[in-house]
């Protein structure tokens, strides 16, 4: 399976495309569910990205914390996935 970062560079834009919410949704319910599973997806929604920030919503302090104990490696995976450095935080 190719990364979503493959296609954007095969297409060799002159300028960065900027990236939708969906998109970058799209990429951290991928990773979210390779790292956590099905109850991962389950807890654990975005909400909305901005300047480079990405922000969620936990279903419960345990959740919370989960993410926010393991926030650079979910940065460095989904970032990692689209191929250039898109997210620099995650916020919930």
């Amino acid at each position: 399976m190719k990364k979503i970062g493959y296609f954007l560079q095969k297409k060799q834009l002159t300028k960065k495309a900027a990236l939708d919410d969906k998109s970058i949704f799209y990429v951290f319910d991928k990773i979210i569910k390779q790292e956590y599973g099905n109850r991962g997806l389950e807890n654990v929604k975005p909400s909305y990205f901005k300047g480079k920030k990405l922000f969620l919503k936990a279903e419960n302090s345990n959740w919370a914390s989960e993410i926010w104990l393991n926030r650079q490696n979910l940065i460095d995976k989904i970032n990692a996935e689209l191929g250039f450095d898109e997210i620099e935080e995650i916020s919930i």
